[in-house]
């Protein structure tokens, strides 16, 4: 359906055109989501910073999220992670929230996460599967006092979409196929983003 993430990110642009002039915060979640939110909030003259969350992988399927631990330490836990060990469970949130504050210091070492309090916030991903991590942004950010709060997302299923509409003002999705197994099936070209990309797009249009 896409060539490659930049694609994704232009499809995006265009349809949340209407928020060009508002200064919009574009929250990219690390790593795929950080090349999109560049070329989003280059393109609405906005501003760009990360929303740290880290999925909780299901034990032995670490790519299936069965909740998602947010930046603030909060924990949001799917009904399949209530039925997990939960002396792994808290080996496993605790692992995520120090992997967290390790991103934080990496990413953005010379000045706090931006505050979204009366801004508009587009929360931008690649893609999304279970929707546990977006969720988490949004249910984390929505208790900072957002002006509007918009997810934007390059692919998704449609019933996940139906649950983040709960949490957003608005959803922005512009594929949602019904026959959905992972976020990569639907880019031409899926690479990993390293950090060194991170910390580069996150430095250009910062003064």
């Amino acid at each position: 359906m896409y060539r490659d993430r930049l694609e994704a990110a232009r499809r995006l642009a265009e349809a949340l055109a209407h928020l060009k002039g508002e200064y919009p915060l574009v929250l990219a979640i690390p790593r795929g989501g950080v090349p999109m939110g560049r070329v989003i909030a280059d393109a609405l003259e906005g501003e760009l910073d990360v929303v740290l969350v880290r999925k909780i992988g299901a034990p032995g399927n670490p790519e299936y999220a069965i909740g998602a631990v947010s930046e603030d330490g909060s924990v949001h836990l799917g009904e399949e992670a209530r039925r997990c060990r939960q002396e792994w469970l808290a080996r496993e949130i605790n692992r995520q929230r120090e992997l967290i504050d390790e991103r934080r210091r990496r990413y953005t070492p010379v000045h706090s996460p931006i505050d979204p309090a009366g801004r508009v916030v587009v929360v931008v991903d690649d893609g999304i599967a279970t929707g546990a991590t977006m969720a988490a942004a949004l249910a984390t950010l929505r208790q900072r006092a957002p002006a509007r709060l918009i997810a934007a997302i390059g692919v998704a299923p449609p019933d996940t979409l139906a649950r983040l509409g709960a949490l957003a003002d608005e959803v922005v999705c512009p594929e949602t196929p019904p026959h959905f197994r992972a976020v990569g099936q639907f880019f031409a070209t899926f690479d990993q983003v390293d950090d060194a990309e991170v910390i580069r797009l996150l430095g250009q249009g910062r003064h």
